[in-house]
């Protein structure tokens, strides 16, 4: 009888443990990615939760499509699913929309605010390295040539808002697992 109870105590833990467990990191940094948002906004701001959707489409696997009235990224799998992230977007007078590529992607990128972004905050740094408190957070996925890019936020209260400066902020854990699913070279819709 103990035995018994003693091995069944022992794949419980098991099974917690496997429940629990995360993957190596990646970059010494990614175990400050944190959890998404705090414990108030996951009872009511918009959902956050990244999942697997119907979404039939005729792009390509691989090809991210942004819709920025919905908050929400898409990631084409194929088969008529994509990988659904929440998002935030650009305020008032910086949303765009358009076609690009990813041209670059770096962990835990430097920040250099543009020069038309410190004329309207000169409280902001001139450069900041990557870290836990980089607003580019976890990662960075570079557009063509523009300044926008899709990464990680220290500020992940801000997802689900129209908060940015154009950028597309996701949470960090979400940014690290779309920068591990996406190519450079990849097709970006921003609608």
């Amino acid at each position: 009888m103990f035995a018994r109870l003693l091995a069944g105590g022992a794949c419980a833990v098991a099974l917690l443990a496997s429940l629990f467990a995360t993957p190596a990191a990646a970059h010494p940094y990614d175990r400050y990615a944190g959890g998404g948002r705090s414990f108030f906004a996951s009872l009511f701001g918009p959902s956050i939760a990244r999942g697997v959707v119907s979404y039939p489409t005729n792009h390509k696997a691989g090809t991210i499509i942004v819709s920025t009235a919905q908050r929400r990224l898409y990631l084409v799998l194929g088969n008529g699913q994509a990988m659904s992230y929440a998002i935030g977007v650009g305020k008032a007078g910086f949303a765009w929309s358009g076609v690009t590529q990813i041209t670059d992607k770096r962990e835990w990128p430097d920040w250099t605010p543009p020069e038309q972004m410190l004329r309207r905050r000169p409280d902001l740094p001139h450069h900041m390295a990557g870290g836990p408190d980089n607003p580019m957070g976890a990662r960075g996925i570079y557009l063509g040539a523009s300044l926008y890019r899709i990464h990680g936020s220290n500020e992940p209260d801000s997802i689900g808002q129209a908060t940015s400066s154009g950028c597309i902020r996701m949470t960090n854990q979400d940014v690290i697992d779309l920068y591990s699913r996406v190519n450079i070279g990849a097709t970006v819709i921003v609608q």
